[in-house]
């Protein structure tokens, strides 16, 4: 009976002229998502600190819900890793035993740190909101408000001092701790770039300025997925409003003025951080282009034959040309909007899509081109782990803990904090 030895990658990989016989396309869309979602858990939290340190007070209705849907992303930052392991109970040495021999050990450290600074952050925002709720459902009968007052009376951490001078005492800790977390943030998703930017027997991924153009293209996607949640919410809210009987036309009206408002200011961030990425992104092609190292014909090769549809339709044109003149026309509207920021969140996916599959793609003979089929119906638990449905799976999951931490941690109820 023979034996079929099933290689990593086999399933997926489709070869074309010369391409050495060990060689497949190893990092699938699992490593696409990967910095994807630790850069989306980076942005939001740098749109949460505009305000708080910075003093963007135009951004104070979005700055608490940027910070907690900083939290409902954290979690996933280390799923698509996981998923890709072939090991995955392996993962967890990086959190047990951190050190910075190399970059992904210092995963551990760098997300530890950052877990601890936003979880830190959140308890000074929300701390009068615990002694309040503590306070209220005090006497309520049921189970779900003593479980609730329980909860909150344990999140106080026995600090229930509501004086001026305490109030603020927390404000100051709010801004150190936004300060700190802010490099924090940029370390957490730069060390994703400089992963790729490291690797030198990758002619595309060997580039010092890999880990600033990741850093820039995560606070634009954070912001965009923040701004695009957080009018799918109101509207939802809106929807509601209408059909309640109680409430009339006017809160409506007053709902959807306050929603532009701060989509049009926030939206004015997103296109600086947004012409940033784009320049650093174009600089660097240049710079390649203009050096013309010995690597540069196969990259040529790649980036204006094999993946031009990718690169510079998709990602330059759909993700990045589009959106930015979508926002720069004056009377910027609530669908002109969310067209623009879902054209955003998809250039910026087919940027982490073009260097982690696009590096892949040639042949070290430089003689060859590898494609990538993304496995679209799983027939094993490799395929589904590494196809479309693990990458929904990944996709999905934040949505989820963002319903359940809003269940306690209200992060648009502005009149109850």
């Amino acid at each position: 009976m023979t034996e079929i030895l099933t290689v990593h990658g086999m399933d997926w990989t489709i070869k074309q002229l010369f391409v050495y016989p060990n060689e497949f396309i190893y990092w699938s869309i699992q490593i696409v998502m990967y910095p994807y979602m630790t850069g989306l858990v980076a942005g939001a939290f740098v749109l949460s600190s505009l305000y708080h340190v910075f003093g963007q007070k135009d951004l104070k209705d979005m700055a608490r819900f940027s910070l907690v849907f900083s939290l409902a992303l954290l979690p996933v930052a280390m799923m698509p890793l996981q998923l890709h392991l072939q090991q995955p109970l392996r993962g967890m040495n990086v959190m047990f035993t951190p050190h910075f021999t190399s970059a992904i050990a210092a995963f551990g450290i760098v997300f530890s740190t950052y877990a601890a600074i936003v979880l830190t952050e959140i308890w000074f925002v929300y701390r009068e909101y615990f002694v309040n709720q503590t306070a209220i459902l005090k006497g309520q009968a049921g189970f779900a408000n003593n479980f609730k007052r329980i909860l909150y009376n344990i999140l106080t951490l026995g600090a229930y001092d509501l004086s001026e001078q305490a109030i603020a005492k927390d404000k100051r800790a709010i801004k150190i701790m936004a300060a700190i977390g802010i490099p924090v943030a940029g370390f957490l998703h730069g060390y994703a770039g400089f992963i790729f930017g490291s690797v030198k027997a990758n002619a595309l991924w060997m580039s010092p300025l890999m880990p600033v153009i990741f850093i820039m293209s995560a606070v634009v996607s954070g912001i965009a997925l923040c701004m695009l949640t957080y009018i799918i919410i109101m509207e939802w809210k809106k929807f509601q409003a209408i059909l309640a009987k109680g409430r009339g036309d006017e809160s409506v009206i007053m709902l959807r003025g306050a929603e532009i408002e701060v989509m049009t200011t926030t939206s004015r961030y997103l296109l600086m951080f947004l012409v940033a990425a784009i320049t650093l992104e174009l600089l660097d092609l240049i710079f390649r282009g203009y050096t013309a190292m010995k690597s540069w014909d196969i990259l040529r090769s790649v980036m204006f034959h094999e993946d031009f549809f990718k690169i510079f339709i998709m990602q330059y044109g759909m993700g990045n040309a589009l959106p930015f003149i979508l926002l720069i026309i004056p009377g910027l509207t609530i669908r002109r909007t969310v067209i623009a920021l879902v054209l955003v969140l998809f250039g910026v996916f087919m940027m982490r899509w073009n260097v982690v599959i696009g590096g892949q793609a040639f042949s070290l003979s430089f003689e060859g081109f590898m494609h990538y089929h993304l496995p679209i119906i799983p027939h094993n638990l490799e395929t589904f782990k590494e196809g479309l449905m693990g990458a929904l799976l990944v996709a999905i999951t934040p949505f989820i803990l963002f319903w359940g931490i809003n269940k306690i941690l209200p992060s648009l109820d502005q009149k109850n904090i």
